[in-house]
């Protein structure tokens, strides 16, 4: 069995595989670029990259899709306030997006579509919708009649009674029942607007992913990826609305990351408890943050505080000294007439319960638990054995890059550089040869000067025999 992912559409395990053989069109919801990403944002980003690059991995071509929210009420009334309009708010927030989120590893999209940029695409949409009897027109505003659509509340599991009975609805008398929503918004005095059949205005925010999600991957497409707090009334509303305008199912399979708390409590303006991206790349390795998420399951709350990063941490340099440990006996083993089989085993063993760890709901905690494995036998392979083997370190090597090829939480290209502290990696090295030279003269105390200077950097150097080398201290 290939991979196998938890359908929230039917509630149960099953086996993925795309309409088009070969080819995943892949729908993640972007931000609303009004202020900066916090760390709940991130959680859905981080996870849904890394499910990318899986897919990818295995083969797939990946059409990967994730909008910017650049028009609706929100950014209006930031751009308002800061006295700016509401795209030069919008280009600034998505600017700041990318500053804060390819750090944790997250590549950008295939395509990165604006709202702004696909109102000939919405109105077209809402044309279709009102054409098959789903939507009405009242005072230049467009809805959508949820009434008229008998599968409404598939992907809630309720009923219209029970979803009313649960949502905090926008109170219109105009509307045919609460549920209904807006597709098209009539224009407002000093909002931005576009000409449509049904006057001057603007989208509602639904009805823009269901837009540029179909456009670019098609009426039915494989994989549509959020957070929980999505499914309703967002996700529920972009199902009514493209399969009411296509008669077609919209999306095979709906993915929820689990809710992001703040140290037990949910984040929320009123506790204070919103931590930014930014804030928390000031004080903690954006690696780190990437690995925190992909620590825990997917659908699994996630609890965030400084404790847990600190232990993502210690985890992430556990990770990056292996590798740079690898790296330097590499360097320095030679063939063996007889191999390693025990740490050709270790790596094998390693790699398939990695996979089938992902291949089952992509299941990062369970995999990054098969990574650490191999970690700590590596470890004791390099500490323990006079002779090494060079195949079986190869192979160690090999698999330490698929781990990041797919996962993205070691940063093998920063190597000796991005964490080495106050001192780059070439000044690092100098040091160490100057403390050789120190010793062959048994000026041991320029040797131990050298060595307690690296350590007050936190770098701690390790004599062996093959030489001397340098890692980052495990904090």
């Amino acid at each position: 069995m290939g991979l196998v992912l938890y359908n929230d559409l039917t509630r149960r395990k099953e086996e993925f595989a795309p309409v088009s053989p070969g080819r995943i069109g892949f729908y993640v919801c972007g931000p609303t670029v009004y202020d900066y990403i916090h760390i709940g944002n991130a959680r859905p980003f981080v996870v849904f990259d890394a499910l990318r690059r899986y897919m990818e991995y295995k083969g797939f071509e990946v059409i990967y899709v994730q909008n910017f929210t650049d028009i609706d009420d929100k950014m209006i009334n930031k751009a308002n306030q800061l006295g700016i309009t509401v795209k030069e708010l919008a280009e600034q927030f998505i600017e700041a997006y990318f500053e804060d989120i390819i750090p944790l590893g997250v590549r950008q999209a295939t395509i990165h579509p604006k709202a702004t940029e696909h109102i000939d695409d919405i109105i077209r949409l809402i044309s279709r919708i009102i054409e098959n009897g789903h939507a009405y027109i009242i005072d230049g505003n467009v809805y959508f009649d949820v009434k008229s659509y008998p599968n409404y509340g598939k992907l809630s599991g309720q009923s219209l009674e029970e979803l009313q009975a649960g949502a905090r609805i926008e109170v219109d008398e105009r509307k045919r029942h609460p549920l209904d929503f807006v597709l098209w918004k009539a224009k407002k005095e000093g909002e931005p607007w576009w000409d449509s059949p049904w006057g001057h205005g603007r989208p509602g925010w639904h009805v823009e992913c269901s837009a540029m999600a179909m456009k670019y991957l098609g009426d039915t497409i494989d994989i549509h990826g959020g957070g929980s707090d999505l499914i309703f009334p967002h996700h529920e509303n972009e199902i009514a609305q493209a399969e009411a305008a296509t008669g077609k199912q919209f999306v095979r399979f709906w993915i929820h990351n689990g809710y992001l708390l703040i140290n037990k409590e949910k984040m929320s303006k009123s506790l204070g408890n919103i931590l930014t991206v930014r804030e928390i790349r000031k004080n903690f390795q954006p690696l780190a943050v990437r690995l925190f998420i992909l620590a825990a399951h997917y659908r699994s709350p996630l609890d965030f505080s400084d404790d847990s990063l600190i232990q993502a941490t210690k985890s992430l340099q556990r990770l990056r000294n292996c590798y740079s440990d690898l790296l330097f006996y590499m360097e320095r083993s030679q063939e063996k007439n007889t191999p390693d089989t025990w740490l050709e085993d270790v790596v094998n063993n390693g790699y398939k319960r990695f996979c089938n760890a992902l291949d089952d709901d992509f299941n990062t905690a369970g995999a990054l638990g098969a990574v650490f494995e191999v970690v700590r036998d590596l470890n004791n392979y390099l500490k323990e054995n006079e002779t090494l083997d060079k195949q079986a370190l190869i192979k160690s090597k090999d698999f330490f890059e698929t781990v990041e090829n797919i996962l993205g939480v070691i940063g093998i290209n920063t190597i000796g550089e991005e964490f080495a502290g106050t001192l780059s990696s070439s000044e690092i090295e100098g040091l160490i040869k100057e403390r050789e030279a120190a010793r062959k003269k048994r000026d041991f105390a320029r040797a131990d000067a050298i060595r307690n200077e690296l350590a007050s950097k936190g770098i701690i150097l390790e004599d062996t025999p093959l030489g001397t080398r340098w890692k980052k201290k495990e904090q």
